[in-house]
């Protein structure tokens, strides 16, 4: 057999994931150390727990997203789509993949603009009342308020952070932070089964129950992410409510992360036979 040419589209693929990664590795855990550092204790889980729903809905719009992709042909507007004679419910049926990274990518970049519109620093609401009380007495006296030049922080290179002993002292700090490390092997538990179920899930719907990949991404997106993003912005309200200390909320979040995964358990129950195949569950006879 001939060779055929073999496509470089791959390339572009992956250059495409690694821009992603890049854009978006920064506004989790930058997010939310800014929002920790210039918000009031109080309110901190409720933002943070807004910064996580929303984080939530983005996949949820992402399935909805691709099971419309999967429904319009491969190519759409290079092929004439009245000569297709094959249906999405066809095993040969091939959905416009590609749609949705161009949609998700031009939605990321436009809602990438109002970053570039925050102020550089911002002053934390301690420091901001205790200047308006400053201010308030000094102007009740008649006094002036001379303010100081901000010190210039300094300015430390990659390369000595990197291969120096801050790197080395500061990972062995948050490594030996028990809460933390508790706390980083429940997220991997955690983002394990949950990454597991959602990359199994559509071919499992596929293939016991007849749907298509586009009804299957579909009703995955509306069943299985809003419980998730109500549930977290819950969490937050609730931590606001009762002014959870640390050692609390690890607590609370160990009780409902528990009571999570014996609820999950349940997925063992549900389930059908396996579809007959020839040759392999039945004989060919």
């Amino acid at each position: 057999c001939e060779k055929e040419p073999s496509s470089y589209m791959w390339i572009y693929i992956l250059l495409g994931n690694m821009l992603r990664g890049i854009g978006e590795t920064p506004v989790t855990p930058l997010g939310i150390s800014y929002l920790d550092d210039f918000a009031r204790e109080e309110d901190v889980p409720v933002y943070v727990a807004c910064l996580h729903t929303i984080a939530m809905l983005g996949p949820m719009f992402g399935f909805l997203l691709g099971s419309l992709c999967a429904r319009l042909y491969v190519d759409i507007g290079f092929v004439d789509l009245g000569s297709i004679t094959i249906t999405p419910q066809d095993s040969r049926w091939v959905g416009a993949w590609w749609l949705g990274f161009l949609i998700a990518g031009v939605t990321n970049f436009l809602a990438a603009l109002p970053f570039c519109f925050l102020p550089k620093s911002l002053k934390k609401p301690e420091e901001v009342n205790n200047d308006q009380t400053v201010h308030g007495l000094l102007g009740s006296r008649g006094g002036t308020r001379k303010t100081l030049p901000p010190a210039k922080p300094k300015s430390r290179k990659w390369s000595v952070m990197l291969k120096g002993k801050y790197f080395c002292t500061s990972l062995k700090k948050v490594l030996s932070n028990r809460m933390y490390f508790t706390f980083l092997c429940c997220s991997l538990l955690h983002f394990s089964g949950f990454i597991g179920f959602l990359t199994y899930k559509p071919k499992y719907m596929e293939q016991q129950y007849g749907q298509s990949a586009s009804k299957s991404n579909f009703l995955i997106g509306l069943t299985s992410l809003p419980p998730i993003s109500i549930g977290i912005f819950l969490g937050g309200l609730i931590m606001k409510k009762y002014k959870m200390s640390m050692p609390v909320a690890t607590k609370f979040a160990f009780s409902m992360s528990f009571v999570a995964y014996a609820i999950g358990f349940l997925h063992f129950v549900v389930g059908c036979e396996n579809r007959a195949v020839a040759g392999m569950t039945v004989s060919y006879e």
